[in-house]
């Protein structure tokens, strides 16, 4: 069965890495949530997708330039819609916090292609062991040594190499830096790439997927997961390609 990951949250119905669209994920029966982590000033991990808050919040700057408590004082909600004013950005703490007694497994995206933050594997891994959700826990990034160090870390955590580029030789790639998981855009989904994961038993997600076409692609070939910002058309898409 391919499992449907609410794309930072139910991001198509409410603003994005925030607690109101995790919360309509969990009620729209999403399989699992998929957010982002950034560094904040003093090293606390928070859900952004951007490195620069200016595009989802009423604040502008890097998100390394603020402290935790400064990021706090930023509206996340009104730049959606002006019913989620005043929603504020959520600590990775928080979340976990919030996810722990629900049956949904997690997807935290280390957004550190970009700005390499320094010790943002061990933060989260840390704090995702702490909580003890590594068993349903899968940490991705596009940043290849990011996964060699996540790797050094621990040797259990499902680490996925993240990719929107064609690759032949894919698989073994992400094997050699110690990925267990390749999550791809969905236009490098084909049959041969489908078999080269089964083969190997490296794991394959496809983002982000928002149309029917697509989804029940992914649905035949038996992927093991989508990224989507619509779980409840996912879910109803599932239900027609599939059945039950």
């Amino acid at each position: 069965m391919t499992n449907i990951y609410a794309h930072r949250g139910a991001s198509k119905y409410a603003p994005e890495n925030t607690l109101p669209a995790f919360e309509l994920a969990y009620e729209m029966k999403a399989d699992g949530i998929e957010t982002d982590v950034q560094l904040t000033k003093d090293e606390i991990p928070i859900l952004i997708h951007d490195e620069n808050v200016k595009r989802t919040t009423n604040g502008i700057g890097f998100v390394k330039d603020f402290t935790f408590a400064e990021i706090q004082e930023l509206d996340a909600g009104s730049w959606f819609s002006k019913k989620y004013t005043g929603t504020p950005i959520m600590s990775l703490e928080e979340f976990l916090n919030w996810i722990k007694f629900k049956p949904l497994y997690l997807n935290i995206e280390l957004k550190n292609n970009k700005i390499d933050y320094e010790y943002i594997e061990s933060i989260v891994f840390e704090m995702v062991q702490e909580h003890q959700l590594l068993d349903r826990t899968t940490i991705s990034t596009f940043n290849s040594e990011s996964i060699k160090r996540m790797r050094e870390i621990n040797q259990m955590v499902e680490v996925a190499y993240l990719t929107s580029k064609q690759n032949n030789k894919l698989v073994t790639y992400a094997e050699d830096l110690g990925a267990n998981a390749i999550h791809v855009n969905y236009r490098l989904l084909n049959d041969r790439l489908m078999n080269e994961c089964l083969r190997n038993d490296m794991k394959i997600r496809v983002y982000t997927i928002n149309r029917y076409p697509s989804m029940k692609q992914c649905f035949h070939l038996g992927c093991n997961g989508i990224f989507t910002d619509v779980p409840d058309k996912a879910l109803s898409y599932r239900i027609k390609t599939l059945g039950g």
